[in-house]
C-alpha cells in the first residue's frame, strides 16, 4: 500500500522567526485522522531564522531525532551537552524521565531541519544525547543507514525498532528499498522531485508505505529521507 501526501495539505505555522510544515498533528494544527504513523509521532520541517531558536524547554518519554538540511543547528541541554551540526548531520536525544534542552540557529543564514519525534519502546529511560556528522557523499546514489534500534548497526541508536535512511539520488538514477511483510515506512521528499513506484513526489511531499517494496527514480537531484519501522495495526 502506498499513499502520497502532498505538502500543500500538511499543517503550517508561521511565527516570524519560525516557519513550520507539520506532517502530523502538532501545536495549532490538529487533525484527529493524522496523529501518527506507527511509532512516528512528529515530523516538523522547520525553517529557523538567523540568531533565533527554541529556548530551553522540557521533554520526557520521547525519542527525538533532528536531521539538518541546511544551515547550522546548535544544541544545548541540562546534561552538559553542546554541539553545532551542519547539513546532513543527525542529532539524537532520548528525553526519558525528563530533560531540558534548547535548539538555536546562531549562523548567518536560515536553518532548515527536520524535527522527528518517535515513541520509545517503553517509558522511563535515563535521558541520553548523541550526534553524528555524516559525510555528504556517503548518501550519494546509495542509502545511508543513519539511525537504528539498539540491536541495529547504524551509528545512531535509539530506543525503538526503527531505521532511518537518507539518500541523494542524481537525476535519472534509480534506487530500491524493501519494505517487507510486517513493516511500514514513511518517505519524505526533502528536496527535488522523484517517482516512487511511478507516483510523482515533488519537493516536501511525503508517502506512507506499507508492506510494499519501492523503486525510486530521480526526476531531478533528489534528497530523500525514509523511516522504516514495524507495522502497527
Amino acid at each position: 500500500m502506498l499513499r502520497k501526501i502532498e505538502n500543500k495539505n500538511m499543517g503550517r505555522s508561521n511565527l516570524g522567526w519560525l516557519q513550520s510544515v507539520f506532517h502530523f498533528s502538532f501545536a495549532e494544527y490538529y487533525n484527529p485522522d493524522n496523529i501518527n504513523f506507527g511509532v512516528l509521532r512528529v515530523i516538523n520541517d522547520d525553517l529557523v531564522q538567523a540568531n533565533t531558536g527554541f529556548d530551553t524547554h522540557p521533554h520526557r518519554d520521547m525519542e527525538i531525532v533532528s536531521y539538518v538540511v541546511e544551515g547550522e543547528l546548535t544544541h544545548g541541554d541540562n546534561m552538559g551537552n553542546k554541539k553545532t551540526l551542519t547539513r546532513g548531520s543527525v542529532q539524537y536525544m532520548s528525553a526519558g524521565t525528563g530533560v531540558y534542552h534548547s535548539e538555536h540557529n546562531f549562523g548567518n543564514k536560515t536553518l532548515r531541519f527536520l524535527q522527528i519525534w518517535i515513541l520509545p519502546d517503553k517509558e522511563g529511560y535515563k535521558p541520553n544525547y548523541g550526534d553524528h556528522e555524516f559525510q555528504w557523499n556517503d548518501r550519494r546514489n546509495k542509502w545511508l543507514h543513519m539511525v537504528s534500534s539498539k540491536e541495529g548497526n547504524a551509528p545512531v541508536k535509539i530506543n525503538q525498532d526503527i531505521n532511518i535512511y537518507s539518500l541523494q539520488l542524481d537525476k535519472g538514477n534509480e534506487s530500491s528499498l524493501p519494505v517487507k511483510e510486517g513493516r511500514q515506512a514513511y518517505l519524505v521528499q526533502i528536496e527535488g522531485s522523484a517517482e516512487v513506484n511511478n507516483i510523482k513526489l515533488d519537493d516536501r511531499d511525503a508517502m506512507e508505505i506499507v508492506e510494499e517494496d519501492i523503486l525510486i527514480e530521480a526526476k531531478e537531484i533528489s534528497h530523500i529521507l525514509v523511516l522504516e519501522m514495524k507495522k502497527q495495526d
